[in-house]
């Protein structure tokens, strides 16, 4: 190991003579600098956080398609109810405003199991965490606050579309 204040790089070829001229049978293979080291023993904690990311946004978009998906299908079991209420008076706003509620219930009912779980399971991760406590109240309040966007985002779209349905028509379907 060498310290220096120059570039390493340069010092390369001298260092390679120096160690020749004290022992010719010492081959120098690989000569790297510390930045290059330290780079090579992270590399696979590296390839695994990235991994361990992709899977986690993979997550929240097939929670946010689930979630859609269950709103969407609740949505069009009830068109003849929906189609009733906008008959009898209900505003665009009073059904997207039902619709959205009962995508929020589910949502908060979600978060606060997911939240108890993950409080309880956080002592079992807590010697993968750097520079965060195993309980840290921000990384679980952004994560409840960025999954419970998702989450009402996914119930807009089948709350606009009750919205725009014509009442004769959803009391003719079925």
């Amino acid at each position: 190991m060498a310290r220096t204040s120059v570039p390493p790089e340069s010092l390369l070829p001298a260092i390679r003579e120096a160690i020749r001229h004290v022992d010719g049978t010492i081959p120098v293979h690989r000569a790297l600098t510390m930045e290059q080291v330290i780079a090579r023993s992270l590399a696979m904690r590296r390839l695994v956080l990235g991994l361990l990311g992709g899977f986690a946004c993979l997550a929240v978009v097939l929670a946010a398609y689930g979630l859609y998906g269950v709103i969407s299908l609740r949505v069009a079991q009830r068109t003849r109810e929906l189609g009733v209420r906008m008959a009898l008076g209900a505003r665009p706003a009073d059904v997207l405003r039902l619709v959205l509620g009962q995508g929020a219930r589910m949502t908060a009912v979600g978060i606060g199991v997911g939240l108890g779980a993950a409080f309880l399971l956080s002592q079992v991760l807590a010697s993968q965490l750097h520079g965060v406590s195993a309980r840290d109240p921000w990384t679980f309040g952004g994560v409840a606050a960025l999954l419970a966007a998702v989450a009402l985002l996914a119930c807009w779209v089948p709350a606009r579309r009750a919205t725009r349905m014509d009442p004769l028509q959803a009391l003719r379907k079925d």
